[in-house]
This record gives structure tokens, sequence and C-alpha cells, in this order.
């Protein structure tokens, strides 16, 4: 059998498919509406899925297409489409192929490590928390998830022309239950950890904890795993997968998400409300009396659980954390490093400081992207609520919430997150533009300087505010985003004040 990688379709769109680029995943539009024409089709995926098979192929020199892919979705209304024309594209490349049905960013990645498994790869048909219309593809191995030069790689080989290769016989497919294989290994998890006296099978006995899955794939965790364990799920919503999402989108940054798990909480007396995104990569939780952790609280929180088992532990996050974050973690006794935006980038510089010598068991970022050091540096939302679930359990042994870890985080007064939109073509010239322009403004500003390690953007230290700004550019918008936190009355207002007078030199600027 000859297999060509490109369909005539394809051939016409190569910079289409180059543009599907999203940092290290490929994300698309994937069902037609009026934001535009869907440019994630089936023969793309196809064409991607074949780029994986080869990159996989030259990475293991083998000769033939024999390699173990594993394929799964979460519950956009395209993933059963993407996801066959994937399967059929690996198969006629010789591939073996699991069938993972709906499932995890996460638990996608865990097929390449655990024993019944062993894949050589695994691709998670995902767009994570954006709109329903969106669709993508995450890829891993078992080193991790590929890179940003993986994807590029990955992208050539899918649309290079001319290339065949000689397949003996076709794949075979075989479906699997991912899902319920990846839960029993986080109950071990639980079981192993709490250690309970009274009940090793139900450690959760007597916790009434909610979920909110937003019709996303996370759903399982209810029944799967807390039921499981004891815990008392009633309450628990949006569990069924819908792939419209009509009751909120599944987003811990979502400000209607948080405040229907919220509301959810208090209205259910619950002990714990769990929040997931689409695919379970990401997680945030709500606290008995109803309080919102999330963002810095929540990284507060699993720091404080971390430097307690790593003591002197370096707790790597992105850049936007406050000066509150850092000075509890300092606190613990651990060291706060701050680096840049997206959570491989924290990720790999976690790994960096680690192979220095320095122990990073923790690499987190504000969106809720927790990765740990004993669980493969995998951003695993079910993994974090898994290590809060233990430290719970054990905390209540002493007549403590779990929300009493972070009982001395200090709060901004005020904080404003901001995005400012760029009317330009060229957006990412013009943002560095803007940015380099504020680190002159600012020398000229009583009060203001400039925050010794700039890891993106620009970070401002603001004396009189007793606060601070950061203006970095996004990283697939075009868009400024401002994050600003203040502990004066009004200084967040100061600020903008201040910056507005600053940006009405940039037309191109929507403030």
């Amino acid at each position: 059998m000859v297999f060509t990688y490109v369909d005539s379709d394809t051939k016409t769109n190569i910079e289409i498919l180059r543009k599907l680029k999203n940092g290290t995943d490929i994300r698309g539009i994937a069902i037609e509406n009026s934001e535009g024409k869907a440019n994630l089709t089936s023969a793309i995926v196809k064409s991607i899925g074949c780029g994986f098979a080869s990159w996989l192929k030259n990475n293991k020199n083998q000769r033939n297409y024999n390699l173990k892919i594993a394929v799964g979705t979460d519950s956009r209304l395209s993933g059963p489409e993407l996801k066959a024309s994937l399967l059929e594209s690996l198969v006629d490349l010789g591939c073996s192929v699991y069938d993972c049905g709906m499932t995890t960013t996460p638990s996608m990645f865990m097929t390449t490590v655990m024993e019944q498994y062993k894949c050589d790869g695994a691709v998670m048909i995902t767009a994570s928390h954006l709109p329903y219309y969106y669709n993508g593809l995450k890829f891993f191995t078992p080193a991790g998830g590929c890179e940003s030069k993986d994807i590029d790689d990955i992208l050539n080989l899918a649309i290079k022309t001319n290339i065949s290769s000689e397949v003996i016989a076709k794949g075979k497919i075989e479906k699997i239950n991912l899902v319920e294989d990846y839960s029993k290994l986080l109950i071990e998890k639980v079981r192993k950890s709490v250690n309970s006296i009274t009940d090793y099978y139900k450690p959760l006995k007597g916790n009434k904890i909610i979920v909110d899955a937003g019709n996303g794939a996370g759903g399982f965790f209810a029944d799967k795993i807390l039921k499981e364990l004891g815990a008392d799920t009633e309450g628990s919503q949006f569990l069924e997968p819908d792939g419209r999402f009509p009751n909120h989108i599944p987003n811990p940054e979502n400000k209607t998400a948080m405040e229907s798990i919220k509301k959810a909480v208090l209205k259910n007396d619950a002990d714990l409300g769990i929040i997931f995104d689409t695919d379970v990569d990401r997680a945030a939780i709500v606290s008995k009396d109803g309080k919102e952790i999330n963002k810095n609280s929540l990284i507060a929180l699993i720091s404080s659980i971390i430097v307690k088992e790593k003591p002197g532990a370096t707790i790597v996050t992105d850049s936007i954390t406050s000066t509150g974050l850092t000075e509890f973690i300092d606190s613990l006794g651990g060291v706060h490093h701050r680096f840049k935006r997206g959570y491989k980038n924290v990720i790999n510089e976690a790994k960096r400081l680690n192979a220095e010598g320095i122990e990073s068991p923790l690499a987190i970022e504000t969106s809720g992207h927790a990765a740990l050091k004993e669980n493969y540096f995998l951003d695993d939302g079910a993994y974090l609520i898994v290590k809060i679930l233990i430290e719970m359990s054990k905390l209540k042994e002493e007549g403590k919430s779990i929300s009493s870890l972070i009982d001395e985080l200090k709060e901004p007064l005020e904080s404003e997150d901001i995005r400012i939109k760029i009317k330009r073509e060229n957006f990412k010239e013009y943002g560095s533009a803007t940015i380099e322009g504020l680190k002159k403004f600012i020398r000229n500003v009583d009060g203001w300087s400039l925050e010794s390690k700039n890891y993106e953007g620009v970070r401002i230290n603001c004396c009189k505010e007793k606060g601070w700004f950061l203006l970095r550019l996004s990283l697939h918008e075009p868009v400024l985003a401002l994050n600003i936190e203040a502990d004066t009355i009004g200084g967040t207002e100061k600020i903008l004040s201040k910056l507005k007078e600053f940006m009405q030199e940039y037309k191109g600027l929507e403030f």
C-alpha cells in the first residue's frame, strides 16, 4: 500500500495548516459559524495525523509504521468526525490504534506510560476552554507533551508532497475505557496517601464534595472517583458531556463559571466544590464558606502542601502572580520563582531548575495549569484535586478545613485584569514597541520602577500605590494584557490613569 500525506484539498491550504499552530498545540475552527469558515477540517486532521505518525517513526528509527498510538476526544461536537479521520489515517499507515473515546487530556499522556498500553504516542482532540466551534490537537510521547519545535516538525511532515511509505498491512483499532483505568490510578493514590485507619476504601466518607464539569469531559470525577472514595456528591452539576456548553464555559478563569460553582456549594452546604475546564488539565476549588480558591490562592494552597512535603522547595509560577503570594511562599520556607506565561514555559523552567540541582517539584500557572514532578510534570487538573483531597482528609482529622492552609495569604486590596486590543496588522511589532515605549515613560513617573527580573513584557513596581502592574503581549491574540494590583484605596485607578496618559500616543490601541 502506498500512502501520500497530503490530499489535493490540503495542498491548496498549506498556509492555513501552518497557521493552525498554537504554541505547542493545534487549534482552529472546526464548525463554520459567524466567526469564520472551518479551517480544521477532516482532511486537514488526516494530514496532521500522518505527520505525527511519520514524526514518531523517525524518532524511533522504525522502518515501518508498526506504532501504537492512542486517540481521545473531549465533549466537543466536532470531536467524533475529526477522530474518525485521524483513526483512518493512522490505520492506513499500519499503526495499532487505541480508541479512547471521550476522556481527558492528562489521561491521554498516561497511555504512553501505563503498563497495559505503553503507546509510542497519543493525540487528544480538544480546544480546551474555547467556544464550541473550535477544536484542536495535543500530542504526547513517553517524554511528555510535544514542544513548539516538535509541532513545526510534525506540520512540515504533514505538508510535504510526493512523500509516500510502503505499508505492508493496515493497522487495527481497539476501543478501550481509558477513563476507567485512569480513575483507578487516582483512587489508589488517595487511598494509599490517606491510609485511613477507619476506612481504607472510603477515606472521603462524611464529606460532601460537588463537581461542576461545565458539560466538558470531567463529569466522570464525581461518580468514578469521589463516590468510590465515599464522598457524597449530591448537588454536582453539568456532569453530562455537551459540546454546546449550554450552561457556562468550562473554564476556571471564567467569572460566570466560578459564580455557578460557588452558588452550588452554598446551596448544597458542601464541604468542597471542584470545577474543571473542558479537557481537565486545569481545575479550581471553592471552600465550604463559598470562597473561591483560584489563581493566586490556588497556587498558595498547593504550594503549602508541596513545601510541607519538600522543605525549601522552589515553586515556579507565571509572571502575573501577586506580591502577597511571594511573601506567603517565603513564609512557608519555600522559594517563589516567577517565569514566563504559558504552561509549557513554567513546566520547562521547573525541569531546568531540577536539572541544575534546585528542587522544583511544582510548576503552576495562574490559569490553573498545575504540573507536579511526582506526576511526570503533567498539567493535570484531576491529579491536582487528588493532592488537595488527600490533604483535606488529613486536616479533617485535626478538625481543620482545607482553606485554613491559606489563612495567612495576603490578598491585594484592589486588582484589575484588562485586555487592550491592538488594531494593527503587525500587532506583535506594535505591541512590542508599546512596551518599549512604556519602559522609557516610567522613568519620569515618581515612585514607579522597573522590576529587576522581567521575563516577559514589563512589570513595574508602584511605590505610592503600594502595588504593581504587568503589561505583556498576549501569546496568541492581538492583545496587550494588563494586570494591576494595589494595596491603597483607588490605587488601581491612579495607575490606570497614568497608563491612559501614556497610551494616548498609541492610536493603534483600543483601551
